[in-house]
């Protein structure tokens, strides 16, 4: 498997795997990042698939609860049950099926507010490795609130009709059972 086939597993990219990046590129992935928020909370999804790159890998690991003996079986592994294991194919067909009004649990639609935050940025020789915190608000319905809290682990690369392209992201979230009804979301 090459690097850039490989699954970002989180927690694996330490300093050693690469330099920070400069403050002008930082500020470049921390832009774009805060553009893919307000593309996401704008429910504009067409525009955040071109922030995609075409062999995307999109996945977010279950995750279980473990003696600290124990921790590096806490989050499953990439052929194990995932809370998204998606590409960008199959993004677009969910965000096609938003628009067919056959998706219940979008209709009507969520309101999100994401907030992106600890972003560091390394060197990579596939690109620019990116670790974030994220905190996700959505309300629906009247009383349907939810808030999602994790980290990310990105895979970024110079390109794209916004400067950068999404080419791997691996989200880990806080907890191991969602307590939303369903996780239409994209993070």
């Amino acid at each position: 498997m090459t690097a850039t086939s490989a699954v970002l597993k989180p927690g694996t990219d330490t300093l050693e795997q690469g330099r920070l990046a400069d403050m002008e590129t930082h500020f470049k992935v921390t832009q774009f990042y805060n553009l893919e928020a307000e593309t996401l909370d704008d429910g504009r999804f067409g525009d955040w698939l071109e922030m995609l790159a075409e062999d995307l890998r999109y996945w977010a690991p279950v995750r279980t609860n473990r003696l600290r003996r124990q921790q590096a079986l806490s989050i499953l592994q990439p052929d194990e049950a995932a809370f998204y294991d998606e590409t960008k194919e199959s993004l677009a067909w969910r965000i096609r099926r938003f628009d067919t009004g056959m998706a219940w649990s979008e209709d009507p639609p969520s309101r999100t507010r994401h907030l992106v935050s600890n972003v560091t940025v390394r060197e990579h020789p596939d690109g620019l490795l990116v670790r974030s915190a994220f905190l996700v608000y959505r309300n629906r319905l009247e009383k349907e609130t939810n808030i999602f809290a994790g980290g990310r682990t990105d895979l970024l690369r110079e390109g794209g009709v916004y400067g950068f392209e999404l080419a791997k992201r691996t989200l880990l979230f806080e907890a191991n059972v969602l307590q939303a009804k369903n996780i239409s979301t994209f993070f």
